[in-house]
């Protein structure tokens, strides 16, 4: 009688492994660690490429027809910092699911400040605070990056999913460029700024709005006011402040040392 219960609880184990590893073999879960996920394993969420997202995470290739989107936004908030929005296409955030496996269309948002790790989303809004902007550099680009619940980065052709949109130092968004009194447009190829550098004159009080676009990575800096600005290569940077110094005050990049302008306040 031993015997018989001890061969009847043997087939009973067998039969619960064959059941578990059946079910193992199912529909995707959210319970398998990144590296061991079936999705990595047999790539039937996208392909799984070699490449990575220049923070160690690998991209995950889906098609342009049906692959995720995602647009940024921020606003100035009315304390301090900005309140940022994605808004999203073919993606859901699933916050509770992060750490699992790669199911299409979900996972989560992480935002970058020039390619410096800032944060994570799990929804639509996030608060960034001005301090922690500071703390990660001052201002420039922010980038808005989609990745899966296992941590690969979404991608379509090659090219990690994300959005970016300029932002500047301070402790709220900059007043937008048509409030402001004076607007200088420049621009930075090659070595050589155009316009070439001359003198401007503004009064005293004035809002003075630089909108400047270089072909390379640099810096923007004001001298006597003590304002900067990072500035994205091929993308058009604005830096907006009071002239509330008179003055002889030069305008221009670190890295490459280019004279952009000469603002006199009267």
């Amino acid at each position: 009688m031993r015997r018989v219960r001890g061969r009847g609880a043997a087939l009973l184990l067998a039969a619960g492994l064959v059941l578990g590893a059946g079910g193992c073999g199912g529909r995707p879960t959210t319970h398998h660690k990144p590296g061991t996920s079936h999705e990595q394993a047999d790539g039937t969420v996208g392909r799984l490429l070699a490449a990575h997202d220049g923070t160690g995470h690998r991209l995950r290739q889906v098609d342009a027809a049906g692959a995720p989107g995602v647009t940024l936004s921020a606003r100035s908030d009315s304390e301090e910092g900005w309140n940022i929005h994605l808004t999203v296409r073919a993606f859901r955030f699933t916050p509770d699911s992060v750490g699992g496996a790669a199911l299409p269309g979900r996972g989560h948002a992480r935002l970058f400040l020039d390619g410096r790790p800032l944060t994570r989303m799990y929804g639509a809004w996030h608060h960034l605070p001005a301090t922690l902007v500071r703390a990660a550099g001052g201002s420039g680009s922010l980038t808005a990056r989609l990745y899966a619940d296992d941590h690969t980065a979404w991608a379509v052709g090659g090219k990690p999913i994300q959005t970016t949109v300029p932002l500047t130092a301070g402790t709220s968004a900059p007043a937008p460029a048509e409030a402001a009194d004076r607007t200088l447009d420049i621009e930075v190829r090659r070595g050589a700024v155009r316009p070439a550098p001359g003198r401007t004159e503004v009064e005293k009080g004035d809002r003075v709005a630089l909108r400047v676009r270089s072909d390379r990575a640099d810096t923007l800096h004001v001298h006597g006011y003590d304002k900067e600005v990072r500035l994205p290569p091929g993308r058009t940077t604005t830096l907006t402040f009071t002239a509330d110094r008179t003055g002889l005050f030069e305008a221009e990049t670190h890295e490459s040392g280019l004279l952009l302008t000469q603002l006199v306040v009267r």
